[in-house]
């Protein structure tokens, strides 16, 4: 599944890179990229083209696979833990929140 969620890319990279035992200067300088480019990647705040998710990519010896999508089995996971977040919420809570999912689903119906 194709992540879109700029901070979520954001935090892998972030992850990867302190793996790697690399800072943001290296890896942008590494990627032709600016420091503060590379740094708002990071943080989620700024787009990245294709080319330059590959360069940084080829820097931090992973695939695009790695930073741009989930598995199955990850996106599971999240459900799980979503639902039992939820379970454990008081009714009311929980009433508003399946209210709040309704909405949102049927919103995606319509568009």
């Amino acid at each position: 599944m194709l992540i879109f969620d700029l901070r979520t890319i954001g935090n892998r990279l972030l992850t990867i890179r302190r793996r790697m035992g690399m800072t943001q200067a290296e890896v942008a300088e590494a990627a032709e990229l600016s420091d503060r480019t590379y740094a708002d990647i990071e943080r989620g705040v700024a787009n990245m083209r294709i080319e330059t998710a590959l360069r940084i990519c080829r820097v931090l010896h992973i695939t695009p696979d790695e930073i741009l999508t989930e598995s199955a089995d990850t996106a599971a996971a999240r459900q799980a833990e979503l639902w039992d977040r939820l379970s454990a919420c008081n009714p009311k809570d929980r009433e508003t929140a399946l209210q709040l999912l309704t909405v949102y689903l049927q919103s995606l119906e319509k568009g």
